[in-house]
Formats: structure tokens, C-alpha cells, sequence
């Protein structure tokens, strides 16, 4: 892990293309501005890994489901 301090105001460039600035520090809380190109996807950690959750059960979902959905009618 990379380790870098910071003050508000300043920023950190990622890839050429990303910017992350310290926007305000407020006692342990810090505020972030993002800068990214519209097709990539930036989310909190805790949304990230709920979503990778989601989408690894969707993937184990039967495969005859849509089978199974059409003759429910």
C-alpha cells in the first residue's frame, strides 16, 4: 500500500486520468473530490463489495431458472 500525506487542497493524479483531492479534514473525517472519466465506475469499499457479493450469487443461480420462471405462468 502507498502512503501518502496530503493537506486540503491537494490532489494525487492516478493513471493520468483520475484525480483525488482532499477537499476538507474535519477530526477524523476527510472529504474527497473524485475526477474520473465517465466510464469508470468509483464506488465506497462497503458498496463494492456487496455488489461482487450480489453479482457472485446471481452467477450461481440455476441455469434452468429462466426454464423454470416461463412455466410458472
Amino acid at each position: 500500500m502507498l502512503v501518502l500525506t496530503r493537506k486540503r487542497n491537494e490532489s494525487i493524479i492516478i493513471n493520468d486520468s483520475i484525480e483525488l483531492t482532499v477537499l476538507s479534514i474535519d477530526g477524523d473525517q476527510i472529504k474527497l473530490g473524485i475526477n474520473a472519466p465517465k466510464d469508470v465506475d468509483i464506488h465506497r469499499k462497503e458498496i463494492y463489495l456487496q455488489i461482487q457479493k450480489e453479482n457472485s450469487e446471481a452467477s450461481n443461480l440455476p441455469t434452468n431458472l429462466l426454464d423454470f420462471l416461463k412455466n410458472k405462468k
